[in-house]
């Protein structure tokens, strides 16, 4: 059979809207060689982007039910395909590479796969991000946004956490990656959050550990105060994560610092320090902005207005309270799709792609 079976799978996650491009290395073929066996590989281009059962899967597709659900069920522990309990009866479905295979590779994640993740970030990343809509908004430090200032329901980590029934806790794979690679950072990496929206769905789950309500509220001020961006999905309802990210690790950061795509993450808001009381401390734009986004003008420091992505971590911590948040002009916002299928039709247009076989 060869490469065959990777060959194939390489297409379906291309063919999804995320996206899974083409090297002339063929790195990518690599990367699923890594991750997949080859059976692995072929019964996860019979799946789809929505759930089904083992029953299901075996009479659309074909495949004997004998062994099918404990061989998904295995997949599933290995972070291959995206399955939950519902009380018995188990249910699964394809993920793309990112947001979805990648980061459920956590307890998998070696010297060699980090590497190669590395190496392919750039073709990668050049694709995933220059494409729309992002696959992730910002959700800026709460209690900086002004009373009077409007804000949506998917604008405020306070909303996604009291809407959770469910909390799990997990390192984030970006940071244990660049560690693996010596290039890891200080800040703290056990700051990866699920959210669902019944309750006791991360007692039994490959990923993370389950924690409280309160405990999700704690790692969102530790965050915070270590000047980690907090980061959801780019929709208005439906979201299921909240990541904590610095710029020298995370992915979508990178892609803003690294390779140059200003545009990475969809955005609200911006910061705007008052000339008046900033006293050139340095402190917002050597410890806090994690994309680079302060800079020295004179005496004083000013925002880079189209470089900012509104997280409001120099806000909170600016000892002249020089720093404010503002909201965008309406003309300047652009709303996210309304959940993730629209997500997922949304950028299935903006790439060409016919994804209708996985839906």
């Amino acid at each position: 059979m060869g490469d065959d079976a990777y060959r194939k799978l390489a297409k379906v996650l291309d063919t999804l809207p995320n996206g899974f491009p083409a090297t002339e290395s063929g790195l990518e073929i690599d990367i699923l060689k890594k991750t997949f066996t080859e059976k692995e590989a072929e019964m996860f281009c019979d799946l789809r982007l929505s759930f089904e059962t083992a029953d299901q899967i075996a009479e659309r597709t074909g495949r004997p039910l004998e062994g099918l659900e404990d061989f998904l069920d295995a997949m599933w522990e290995r972070g291959l395909v995206f399955g939950v309990n519902m009380g018995g009866v188990k249910i699964f479905k394809m993920m793309p590479w990112v947001f979805g295979v990648y980061e459920l590779q956590l307890e998998r994640m070696d010297r060699e796969f980090a590497e190669m993740c590395e190496k392919y970030f750039k073709a990668f990343g050049k694709q995933f991000f220059e494409n729309k809509p992002q696959l992730m908004q910002v959700l800026p430090v709460e209690k900086e946004i002004s009373a009077i200032q409007e804000t949506l329901p998917y604008e405020k980590v306070s909303g996604i956490i009291e809407n959770g029934q469910s909390f799990g806790l997990a390192e984030c794979i970006c940071k244990k990656e660049k560690r693996l690679l010596d290039d890891g950072c200080d800040k703290p990496s056990e700051v990866c959050m699920a959210i669902a929206p019944v309750p006791g769905i991360f007692e039994n789950s490959h990923w993370g550990r389950p924690i409280s309500k309160e405990k999700a509220r704690e790692v969102l001020k530790k965050s915070e105060e270590a000047g980690l961006v907090h980061m959801t999905s780019n929709v208005e309802s439906g979201h299921f994560y909240i990541c904590n990210c610095c710029g020298c690790c995370c992915g979508v950061l990178r892609a803003i610092n690294n390779l140059g795509i200003a545009d990475a993450v969809n955005t609200h808001f911006f910061a705007e320090i008052d000339p008046d009381s900033c006293v050139a401390c340095g402190v917002c734009a050597d410890e806090r902005c994690q994309v680079n986004a302060i800079e020295e003008d004179g005496d004083v420091y000013r925002v880079i207005r189209e470089s900012c992505i509104g997280c409001g971590l120099c806000v909170s911590t600016c000892p002249e309270e020089a720093v404010s948040m503002k909201r965008k002009a309406d003309t300047e916002i652009v709303a996210p799709p309304g959940d993730e299928d629209q997500w997922f039709e949304s950028r299935g247009e903006s790439r060409g792609v016919d994804y209708s076989a996985y839906k």
